[in-house]
């Protein structure tokens, strides 16, 4: 793993309300981890800071995105945009709202993670090739330490995916690990 300091995990975008739409990005085992993850994150008193994507649904927030593949997503009020059933932000855990693909940009994470004290991230959610490749970027550029979990992030495609956790790794050799090896770093 890539730690060094203090460690915050980041969910991004772990999005999807039941997961049972033909859009969910997500699999139930993935959401699983991701709910295990956060768990030992929390006894472990790393702490844990949830994004998500909301747009208003007259979308005049959405900026450039629909200049993409995408279309109109994470539409605020549609059921598919709450966070993943089963994850749930505690009152004192940082919820941030964001209108763009990085949770950096326009947002106050940067200002969240320099209160914690936050060297090092851990980064799980979603898409691989969108939020969290333009999250590890930025993330990067502000000398974090990146650790994106490759079993508990998706990517728009398997392609999309794997080219996204290719570019993470070029930015920091050492970022990718699988929550295997997070879990036993929190029980260490």
């Amino acid at each position: 793993m890539n730690i060094v300091g203090k460690t915050a995990l980041v969910v991004v975008d772990f999005q999807g309300g039941p997961l049972d739409g033909p859009q969910s990005a997500y699999a139930h085992e993935q959401r699983d981890k991701a709910v295990a993850m956060v768990a030992a994150c929390r006894a472990k008193g790393v702490p844990v800071v949830w994004i998500q994507e909301v747009h208003k649904p007259h979308m005049i927030d959405i900026g450039r995105e629909l200049d993409g593949s995408e279309g109109p997503h994470c539409i605020e009020g549609d059921k598919y945009t709450e966070i993943a059933h089963g994850l749930t932000p505690l009152p004192e855990e940082f919820h941030i709202r964001k209108r763009r693909y990085s949770s950096f940009f326009g947002t106050e994470l940067d200002i969240v993670l320099k209160s914690y004290g936050v060297d090092s991230l851990v980064l799980i959610g979603g898409f691989t090739d969108i939020c969290i490749l333009y999250t590890s970027v930025d993330a990067h550029q502000r000398d974090f330490y990146l650790n994106v979990v490759t079993d508990v992030v998706a990517g728009s495609s398997v392609q999309a995916h794997d080219d996204a956790l290719k570019m993470i790794n070029y930015l920091q050799h050492k970022s990718l690990v699988e929550s295997g090896e997070v879990m036993e770093w929190l029980a260490a």
